[in-house]
């Protein structure tokens, strides 16, 4: 049985973009003449733009886009619509049963006959080697190159299939062991913004297989994690179905003050969502607020929707965005391109006086920026925020307090123990509150050059003072990607790092994920 897809009824909408010396196609979303999709979302206009584009009256018909168009009145309806990402990104221990399965498919087709070598992605995928490493070696000036040996002895086979896999598969990039973490070298590397597939520009959107992908949204990329098989199928040309999200309105407003980090926003927004239930929705941040934050600290934010529980964290594409992508030496042709088809499709946003806001999922949600206060999160969940002030009596606290998220149900008599060890012909005494592991990690952090010159001040503060770090502590610097360590070279702190163990230990997520 052979189904032939109809033309797109959408075709009518099509028109051309000159950009420099070169013209391509687009689906023009104002051609569509419809006065609803002014005020939908931007995260939801994506969504449209999609079903638009890939309209062919079977996998996604007239009927999909006509749901979207009325998102206002379909979002409480849990009405399924497809979605057709325009790439994959994978981590290497997501990734490999994905390789693998390829693999497999190709296997099956040599024993039919057939040429296996037609067995690619129809949709691009990234598979970027960040999961491997881990943290053997800590506190030596070769602890980097130790650790990759390691990693190397570990996963040898794992990564001769990988190489295999490259260089097999058409349509296919891996991003090698010692480049970063997958997140950051999205951001940084692998994000287009716009994507350009035989002439025709559409917004760059994608699925992976790891929960904090959301972090690109933070670029006004569409995009969050998905299950394995869900991936593949995205890999093989499929759509994805989902369930027309509400989107979650959070304007901010106002700046934040200069002593304040975006860990200290995040955290606050955290608990702002939490608070306010958004699990399978969509959040928007919108207002002049967004204006004042800078492209980390967006993505910042948007890493952390798990966290939060939303769908996706995401921030409009403005002029922030063209300027993070001239920061990070993106070809300036594409970013021209990007700008003049945002704009020409009512995908780029604006924070001037006139601009409209379009509409939200009920109550919007507001913070203002200069009312953010130092913060922690813990003892045991990211999401659990506590102001730095109260950090000493929030744990003591906790210690006796029972069994929970917050309690860990000791006695009074428990609270008092301590044990005695030595470590390297020194005596030490560990008690309750006593630090044995201290990392600089993860994507969240080390993607965000403000916390991460942070942390090299507050060294450099600490050596000069004369502090130290007791030598049984584990401590770690991983970064995301080479770009933290060139600046940090730059900067002139990485010396102060050094002298307190902190030494890179590698690149990758590490002791983030317990490695």
């Amino acid at each position: 049985l052979i189904l032939a897809m109809e033309a797109n009824p959408f075709d009518s909408v099509k028109k051309d973009l000159a950009v420099g010396d070169k013209t391509y196609s687009y689906y023009a979303l104002p051609e569509l003449n419809d006065d609803r999709i002014a005020k939908l979302p931007y995260s939801i206009r994506v969504l449209l733009e999609s079903a638009v584009r890939n309209c062919d009256e079977f996998n996604v018909t007239k009927a999909d886009v006509e749901k979207i168009l009325d998102w206002e009145a379909n979002s409480t309806k849990a009405v399924e619509i497809p979605f057709k990402p325009a790439r994959v990104i994978l981590q290497d221990f997501t990734g490999v049963p994905a390789v693998v399965d390829f693999a497999a498919m190709r296997d099956a087709m040599k024993r039919l006959g057939g040429d296996e070598n037609k067995i690619n992605p129809l949709c691009p995928a990234d598979l970027v080697i960040d999961h491997s490493i881990q943290v053997d070696v800590a506190r030596t000036e070769d602890a980097k190159d130790r650790n990759e040996e390691i990693e190397f002895e570990r996963n040898k086979e794992r990564f001769q299939f990988l190489k295999w896999g490259q260089s097999a598969f058409e349509n296919f990039l891996i991003v090698p062991p010692g480049s970063g973490i997958v997140h950051q070298v999205n951001l940084e590397y692998l994000a287009r913004v716009v994507f350009e597939n035989n002439g025709i520009l559409y917004p760059d959107s994608l699925v992976g297989t790891d929960s904090h992908t959301t972090m690109i949204n933070g670029l006004g990329v569409a995009g969050w994690g998905v299950g394995g098989i869900e991936a593949e199928a995205v890999m093989l040309g499929q759509t994805i179905s989902m369930v027309l999200p509400e989107v979650v309105g959070f304007k901010l407003t106002g700046e934040l003050s200069p002593h304040i980090t975006a860990t200290d926003l995040v955290l606050t927004v955290v608990q702002m969502l939490r608070k306010r239930g958004v699990v399978g929705k969509f959040v928007e941040f919108f207002g002049k607020g967004c204006a004042s934050l800078t492209l980390a600290d967006r993505a910042t934010i948007a890493n952390m929707a798990p966290e939060y529980g939303a769908t996706m964290g995401y921030f409009p594409i403005d002029e922030k965005t063209i300027d993070y992508l001239k920061l990070t030496a993106r070809d300036a042709h594409n970013i021209d391109r990007v700008q003049d088809y945002l704009e020409a499709t009512g995908l780029f946003r604006t924070y001037e006086e006139e601009a409209v806001d379009p509409t939200y999922s009920g109550d919007i949600l507001e913070l203002d920026l200069s009312t953010v206060v130092p913060s922690l999160s813990g003892p045991k969940r990211p999401h659990d925020r506590v102001d730095m002030a109260s950090l000493k009596q929030d744990f003591t606290d906790g210690l006796t307090a029972p069994v929970s998220f917050k309690g860990f149900g000791l006695s009074e008599e428990e609270v008092k123990k301590e044990h005695t060890f030595s470590f390297k012909g020194e005596e030490f005494t560990l008690k309750n509150g006593s630090l044995v592991i201290a990392a600089i990690t993860s994507c969240t952090n080390t993607s965000n050059p403000d916390v991460m010159l942070a942390a090299g001040l507050v060294a450099k503060k600490a050596v000069e003072k004369g502090l130290t770090i007791k030598p049984y502590i584990k401590t770690s610097l991983s970064p995301g990607s080479g770009v933290v360590t060139k600046y940090y070279e730059l900067a002139g702190v990485n010396e102060y790092l050094d002298k307190l163990g902190f030494t890179t230990a590698g690149y990758g997520c590490m002791t983030c994920i317990g490695n």
